[in-house]
């Protein structure tokens, strides 16, 4: 594959930081128009969040899709607001990584943990979620994984089961432990604005 690299497109972007409600807030703007979204833990550095928005057909900017984090309840409309109450008990996918870890949860899963099966599927570069019962079937890729271009691991994947949540974890790769730890540094380079002072301030 031709083009930059993750980590070369990471330090070519616009970037503008916040300090807020105990959050480290950053922006990027990519070259083509990509926005990419980050929230960080200020004291331990954690990702907490991350959404992506990208220019649509007309030149506009598109609706943020959440990657890492509750999705954002408020940008859903009346109509919107309401079928998701109806739909209150349906399993609720979510990603929530440590810093060690990526980690899904899929909350409102009422089966035993027997019944329960999670792989990996190289090929098609994504994690599978079964049950025997046939009452459950997810798939999802690790776009990290995918943006640094690396193989997934079945050895990585683990899964535990309690309060009606699957919790699913994939063991971060030294490649992206290393990469993560260069980016912490570079942000720690921004000036960030406090929340108040207006302008975010940017690199």
């Amino acid at each position: 594959m031709a083009g930059p690299s993750w980590r070369e497109r990471l330090r070519a972007a616009r970037k503008s930081a916040l300090l807020q409600d105990g959050k480290r807030k950053v922006h990027y703007l990519f070259e083509d128009g990509l926005e990419m979204a980050e929230e960080y833990d200020l004291k331990s550095s954690q990702l907490l969040a991350r959404k992506w928005r990208e220019k649509t057909a007309l030149g506009s900017s598109g609706k943020w899709q959440v990657e890492v984090g509750e999705p954002t309840g408020h940008t859903a409309g009346a109509l919107e607001s309401e079928l998701i109450k109806e739909s209150s008990s349906n399993p609720v996918f979510v990603r929530r990584d440590t810093q060690t870890s990526f980690q899904w949860r899929i909350r409102n899963l009422p089966y035993p943990k027997e019944v329960y099966s999670v792989s990996v599927e190289k090929e098609q570069r994504c994690c599978v979620v079964r049950t025997t019962n046939k009452k459950y079937y997810k798939k999802f890729p690790i776009p990290d994984m995918n943006r640094y271009q690396l193989p997934l691991d079945a050895a990585a994947l683990s899964f535990t089961y309690a309060n009606a949540t699957l919790i699913i974890t994939y063991r971060k790769p030294q490649e992206i432990l290393a990469a993560e730890e260069e980016l912490q540094k570079e942000l720690q380079k921004i000036k960030a604005a406090n929340d108040g002072d207006g302008q975010c301030k940017t690199q």
